[in-house]
């Protein structure tokens, strides 16, 4: 497989052995070279409210493109240790951690298909709360009603068309209400 393009979401809120979230996160992408994954873009750091309301403290988020020459499930798997060289357990859904990544894009690609991806998209809040997918699905079918992905997913890749909605992130992030993306603060 060629090189692809990915994108991916960085969160935290507790501190790992690299320190607080922010340190977290750049400790994170400072490994990516190391693990096969080259880092073409990242954003700044953002302080976004911990949701649901009150479970925690604020998070730090930010969005990275990498290019890797893998498919969408070896880059997953290469998340998924990340995360856990910084203590990440996954004992609750949206649950506290110390370093969050997510998958959100490889490219212009629609796994595993449309109908599986519509159905995840459509899935009202009390089942995304509870329920896991039990594989891959891109785009992250929340992606585009998250102001804490999109405000640093513009940083770096405004122009990136969604494969199902064809909308750019720059038009994603300018339906998301005034409210939420004033949530999402810069720290530098």
């Amino acid at each position: 497989m060629s090189e692809q393009l990915y994108l991916i979401a960085l969160g935290g809120n507790l501190p790992s052995d690299a320190g607080a979230p922010e340190a977290t996160l750049r400790a994170a992408l400072s490994q990516f070279p190391d693990m096969g994954a080259s880092v073409c873009a990242a954003s700044r750091m953002y302080r976004t409210p911990c949701f649901p309301a009150g479970a925690g403290p604020d998070y730090v988020n930010a969005a990275a493109a990498l290019s890797f020459d893998g498919k969408p499930a070896d880059l997953l798997q290469l998340l998924h240790e990340l995360e856990g060289r910084f203590g990440r357990t996954r004992v609750q859904r949206w649950g506290q951690r110390t370093l969050d990544l997510d998958l959100l894009a490889a490219g212009d690609l629609i796994l595993p298909d449309e109908a599986t991806y519509a159905a995840w998209h459509g899935l009202p809040l009390e089942r995304q709360m509870r329920d896991a997918p039990d594989r891959l699905i891109l785009p992250h079918p929340r992606l585009h009603e998250r102001a804490f992905v999109l405000v640093p997913l513009n940083d770096v890749a405004s122009g990136w068309v969604h494969p199902v909605t064809g909308q750019s992130v720059a038009t994603m992030l300018s339906a998301l209400p005034k409210d939420a993306v004033a949530e999402v603060v810069p720290l530098d």
